[in-house]
């Protein structure tokens, strides 16, 4: 680029402080900085425009990338499930049908057990908590309050 030492700026500035003279020099400067400053200004904000568009670019090929292996494994997923039902459909009708003189010809429904599995149940019974007096129920604040009361003897 130029090379500008200080010996240069020195001379710039006396001969323009001859042509342009000592009363206007100070406003003349203060132009050109101005005028520099906006030059800086436009080539910082041409850069960042450049580095942004080469992000926007490097994004758009992240996300066609991350789309392209999203349709893969969504092709991959219907594959195996048609493969899957495909299976399940031999093996349904296979089992449907008798392969032996001796097993029945239809299996027995499924039924469900009845159980409700997300209720914890301790392995104590019942009866023998009520006997013991172990307390089967949680009470609330206010219900034991009231339950607790003492009782007035004037009323």
């Amino acid at each position: 680029m130029i090379d500008i030492g200080v010996t240069k700026l020195a001379i710039i500035g006396a001969i323009a402080l001859l042509v342009i003279g000592p009363e206007k020099l100070p406003g003349v400067a203060r132009t050109a900085g101005a005028l520099l400053g906006r030059a800086r200004r436009y080539v910082a904000d041409v850069k960042s425009e450049v580095n942004r568009s080469m992000e926007l670019d490097e994004l758009k090929k992240m996300r066609d990338t991350v789309e392209n292996a999203a349709r893969d494994v969504e092709q991959s997923i219907q594959t195996s499930a048609a493969d899957f039902e495909k299976n399940w459909t031999e093996a349904t009708t296979l089992a449907a049908q008798p392969q032996a003189p001796d097993l029945p010809a239809s299996l027995p429904a499924y039924r469900h057990p009845g159980k409700k599995w997300r209720l914890k149940q301790g392995a104590t019974p019942r009866w023998y908590k009520a006997r013991s007096g172990v307390r089967m129920h949680a009470l609330s604040g206010a219900a034991r309050v009231a339950r607790f009361r003492p009782t007035r003897l004037g009323s």
